[in-house]
């Protein structure tokens, strides 16, 4: 479970860096729902996580808020890229 927690969590990072380069303004928005996906998909691994192990959640919690924090804006901007 940790790896995929990396693996997404990474994900998140090396795609919105992607979409930064984004070709034009539909490659952006496809790459910004990959960064939605994957963050969504780290926060899974986090709410997961802390179910199996109550220990980390202190450690964790205020990382998933930030998350999901994260997760607004991606979600916000994808909106607005759609409306316009």
């Amino acid at each position: 479970m940790l790896d995929q927690l990396n693996r997404s969590a990474s994900s998140t990072g090396a795609n919105y860096r992607a979409a930064c380069r984004a070709k034009s303004k539909a490659d952006f928005l496809n790459k910004l729902k990959i960064v939605e996906e994957e963050l969504d998909e780290t926060l899974f691994f986090m709410e997961l996580l802390v179910e199996l192990n109550t220990e980390l959640r202190e450690k964790i919690v205020p990382i998933y808020k930030e998350g999901n924090e994260l997760l607004s804006i991606i979600v916000a901007a994808i909106t607005t890229l759609r409306n316009k």
